[in-house]
């Protein structure tokens, strides 16, 4: 295990998640779905990878809005959306597979 590139394989799975989420999200214009990334690093010892959205509107994360619901101008309700959970739900069952075959097999 310590000759494993643990970074490279998050970016690899960071590049997955944000297809997956981008591939799930609903689509109007579709600057949300093109606005999925993701950073991977290690911090006192932790891996970790983060996967953003930059798309926002009047300040706020539309992709927030999507997922949670939000308000309108006239007082209305948009009701929200899991989409977020689905979609990145098979990659977290990837890593916890791969990550139990290197420790398993170490």
């Amino acid at each position: 295990m310590q000759k494993m590139d643990i970074l490279q394989v998050l970016r690899k799975y960071g590049a997955q998640g944000a297809q997956a989420l981008s591939n799930a999200t609903p689509v109007n214009t579709g600057r949300a779905a093109a606005s999925w990334n993701y950073e991977v690093g290690k911090e006192k010892g932790t891996y970790f990878i983060y996967w953003t959205n930059s798309d926002t509107e009047n300040g706020f994360p539309v992709v927030i809005m999507l997922q949670f619901g939000h308000g309108t101008r006239n007082g209305g309700y948009v009701q929200g959306r899991d989409f977020i959970n689905p979609a990145i739900r098979p990659i977290f069952d990837q890593i916890a597979e791969d990550v139990w075959k290197v420790v398993t097999s170490a």
